[in-house]
Formats: C-alpha cells, structure tokens, sequence
C-alpha cells in the first residue's frame, strides 16, 4: 500500500513537473499588431499636410494581447502612434519634446530604448519568461551592437536584417537591441527583442506620401493615460508643431 502512494505521488509530481515545463514553453508567444488609419480614430489631427493620431495601451489585457507577455508588469507603457504625412515636408518626431500625461496631469517622459529594455530585463516577467536562458539575453549578448534612437518611425527598413549587420538605427542614441549574435537563435529572449525592435517607433523622418507607424514606451509608473503631447518638426524648414492628442 505504502508502495502504492509513493507511486502515485512521484506519478502526480512528474505530471506537474511536466506541466511546468509546458508553460514556461508556451509563455511567449509573438504577435503582430495591426494598425489603422489615423482617420479611423476620435483623436486624429491634421498638422503640416499629415494626419496623426495615437492608442495608449494602459489596460493590462489589452497591451498583453498585443505584446504576447505582460508588458505592463515589466514596468513600460506603450503608445502606438501612426502618421501619414499627405502634406510636401518631410515630418520627425521630437522625442525629447514629446510626453505622456496622466489622469493627474503628471507628465511622463519618453524612455529611452536603453531604460525600457532594462526594465523589461530586469522584471519578474521577463525572469519568467526568460527561465534557463541566462542573464543579459537582451543587454549583454550585443557583439555588432545596435543603438536604437529613442523612437523611431517603421517606413519599410527591415530591422532584422539591420541587426543582422550590426548596423546603426537612428541617431537619438537608445538602447542596445543586440548584434548579429543576439539576434540569432530562436528561443523566447532573442524573439521577444526582435518582436520589440519591430513595434517601435523609428527616430527618422516621415517623407511626403508616407506612413509612419510604431510604439512609444513611457515608464510604467503611469498608471493611466490620458494625453499624449506629441512634437513633431518639419525637417526642411525646422517648423515645430505641438499636439495634444486625447488617449
């Protein structure tokens, strides 16, 4: 009998073991995030010929579904900001002029990509997501080093490839999302730096006749989200433009 309930026993903790196992491999899961036209938000502005309009993603539930992992607990809050320029100036954000405000009125700053991959490093969420692969998967394996700006605007560069080649993107000065060695392999770390480098928001202009699209990640301390101040310049002439865009 005693024989019999040692048995069940290690048959019930190899079955947990096991499940265990099957979670931590199913707790990343990359996902695409689809963007609309400005115009099909209540906050679109026009400025300059273009026409911007942004989505906080404060709401646990929601930024998870469309980050694959519980971005919020890593302690960022993303905004996805979507531009298409119809106006004959080229548009840039200004990412030091550009905040976040809260339900308060408390305006949050930018992070700069180096701060937000950081925290996500060094979150309970990524420590469980990121079992067995090691510290520094996302600041440390950086051989060909690639220093992110502290936004940027997705027109068409294919951001694996760049890393692949260790090459520069943008000129704010951000975070390092890995080289050619950080880039390769398959496993959750290395998938969700690729997954992040590809929803950012680029630091380069928006020409005439295109869109720019991507997220803007603000601390995590900012429990909600209520404005976005956006400043955008005209690369050509230097014009700035301020928006206060309602989330």
């Amino acid at each position: 009998m005693r024989q019999i309930r040692e048995h069940i026993r290690w048959i019930f903790g190899l079955s947990a073991a096991t499940l265990l196992i099957l979670a931590g491999c199913a707790s990343y899961q990359s996902r695409e995030v689809a963007f609309r036209h400005p115009t099909a938000f209540a906050n679109v502005q026009a400025v300059a010929g273009a026409q911007i309009a942004a989505e906080a993603f404060a709401d646990k539930g929601k930024a998870k579904e469309a980050f694959g992992f519980d971005i919020r607990e890593a302690g960022l809050l993303p905004v996805q900001v979507v531009l298409d320029n119809a106006g004959d100036q080229a548009l840039q954000v200004v990412p030091e002029q550009t905040f976040l405000i809260d339900d308060a009125g408390g305006m949050w700053n930018l992070l700069e990509n180096r701060a937000a991959y950081e925290r996500l490093e060094k979150s309970t969420e990524y420590g469980r997501i990121a079992k067995g692969s090691g510290k520094g998967a996302f600041l440390g394996a950086t051989g060909g080093a690639i220093v992110g700006a502290a936004i940027g605007i997705l027109v068409g560069e294919n951001v694996g490839e760049a890393a692949m080649k260790g090459a520069a993107v943008g000129g704010a000065g951000g975070a390092v999302i890995g080289g050619a060695h950080a880039m390769e392999g398959s496993d959750e770390p290395r998938q969700i730096t690729r997954d992040l480098a590809n929803k950012e928001l680029k630091n380069r202009s928006v020409e005439p006749g295109s869109m720019g699209r991507g997220f803007l990640f603000f601390p995590g301390e900012a429990t909600s989200a209520k404005q976005l101040r956006l400043q955008v310049k005209e690369v050509g002439s230097g014009k700035v433009h301020t928006l206060f865009l309602p989330l």
